[in-house]
């Protein structure tokens, strides 16, 4: 560590390598904090952890006992004596939202997530069929959705700016989309033959929702139409990383450049003629399927919705968990069939890395985590948690400290930290070490680090 400083402080390090390079070494370190200790008031497995996307300060909970807690994990509301005189910081619950609340949920809170503007609202999801959305300042409901069934999952879009949606993932087979503005569904989608386990926005773009069902598909939505538009089929594949874009347009334009020099002449294929219909009219085609727009006794489907299509699948099982990387260029997917995959979402296949074998949880979704590089993917796996390569598939590192299975975990890229919720009731911190190692130094040159 102490030779990356050097090299950063005499310039022969890029301040932007030097912040990876330091980030990277903290992920690889993580361990049970020994300083850092969250104090959990839930009587039932934790379920969903978030922390807030603004400040990145509040971490909030779900959990089985009907309760949510939001805790400040920047600030200690306590310390207590350590083993050699350290101190632990404890970070209790700020408010806690339970079934004694006039409003609170009656059964299993499944899922929790902040407001993506600010933390002035939260909302949560639960098995009595409600998704409540909650003032934080005063504790109270400000709004509430009725749900055909039991909420496995909510989501909001951390790009949008033109609309406030919440997407639903109920046991019904349509995905609902509640507007925060108006207080009434906008609108539902129609795909999915089960219910629907998993829901995650993109992250490139505001339209765009991925959902997964007990079905075993994954389709992608643009809410601004009707239909899906691509349903990911776990035979259809391709090998290795997609070549960046601006390498491919910089080949393209010396082939091209090359070619104009040399005099060549750049021919465009001629559109061919189209057939005439008895009626006088041209048929257009479609590019996928090539279904007739006319003429024609089958049904005009999006491309995502052809028969051949609408009824793949991604998973054996039912998708029990979606994350999409930073750049939104990859999706990863957990199954009950224990399998994880990457898909490449502009082209909608499978990349076929080789994730290890994990025994992963079928009964319920689990919440997978990535870091900010998109180089590692947190996956709860059964008692323990594993970060795996995402582009080679290996086990990097194994957490293990819960007693029970983990079914969430949330990564802080702004600390390198990670937070995992199980059936033990308990939320655990994993921090990287205090103590910068002096790796250069001798036993003899060792000294404490609070000497001045």
């Amino acid at each position: 560590m102490w030779r990356e400083i050097r090299d950063r402080e005499a310039g022969k390090t890029r301040p932007n390598s030097f912040k990876n390079r330091v980030s990277s070494s903290r992920i690889f370190d993580l361990q049970l904090s020994n300083y850092k200790d969250v104090v959990s008031p839930h009587r039932g497995s934790i379920n969903s952890l978030q922390v807030d996307l603004t400040e990145g300060r509040y971490l909030l909970s779900g959990a089985s006992d009907a309760s949510a807690s939001v805790f400040d994990i920047q600030h200690a509301t306590d310390f207590e004596g350590g083993g050699e005189g350290a101190l632990i910081a404890k970070h209790k619950s700020l408010i806690t939202i339970d079934k004694q609340h006039q409003n609170g949920h009656k059964f299993a809170i499944s899922s929790a997530i902040w407001y993506t503007i600010d933390t002035g609202l939260f909302v949560t999801g639960s098995y009595d069929h409600y998704i409540k959305v909650w003032d934080t300042n005063s504790t109270q409901m400000v709004m509430n959705f009725k749900m055909p069934g039991k909420v496995y999952r909510t989501a909001m879009s951390p790009l949008a700016t033109s609309h406030m949606l919440i997407a639903a993932g109920t046991e019904d087979v349509q995905v609902r989309l509640c507007d925060i503005a108006s207080g009434a569904f906008a609108h539902t989608l129609s795909g999915h033959r089960d219910g629907v386990m998993t829901v995650e926005w993109s992250t490139s773009s505001e339209w765009v929702l991925v959902t997964g069902g007990c079905d075993g598909a994954i389709r992608f939505w643009d809410i601004r139409r009707a239909g899906c538009f691509l349903v990911l089929d776990q035979s259809q594949s391709q090998l290795g990383r997609r070549p960046p874009l601006l390498a491919r347009s910089a080949v393209n334009k010396v082939s091209t450049s090359k070619a104009l020099s040399k005099g060549q002449n750049i021919s465009v294929k001629p559109r061919l003629p189209q057939k005439k219909s008895g009626s006088g009219n041209g048929i257009k085609h479609s590019p996928i399927g090539q279904i007739p727009a006319k003429g024609s006794l089958k049904q005009r489907l999006h491309p995502g919705m052809l028969s051949s299509q609408d009824r793949a699948t991604a998973h054996y099982g039912a998708v029990t968990g979606l994350k999409t990387t930073e750049d939104g260029m990859y999706l990863l997917s957990a199954g009950s069939d224990s399998r994880i995959r990457l898909w490449d979402v502009k082209s909608g296949r499978n990349t076929l890395v080789n994730f290890e074998t994990a025994r992963l949880q079928t009964s319920k979704p689990i919440q997978l985590a990535t870091t900010q590089d998109s180089n590692l993917v947190f996956v709860p796996c059964m008692t323990s948690v594993k970060a795996f390569d995402i582009w080679s598939g290996r086990t990097r590192v194994t957490f293990r400290g819960h007693y029970e299975y983990v079914n969430c975990c949330w990564f802080s890229s702004q600390d390198q930290e990670l937070y995992t919720g199980g059936n033990d009731r308990q939320i655990l911190v994993w921090s990287p070490a205090r103590l910068i190692s002096n790796e250069d130094s001798s036993p003899a040159e060792d000294q404490d680090n609070w000497s001045d």
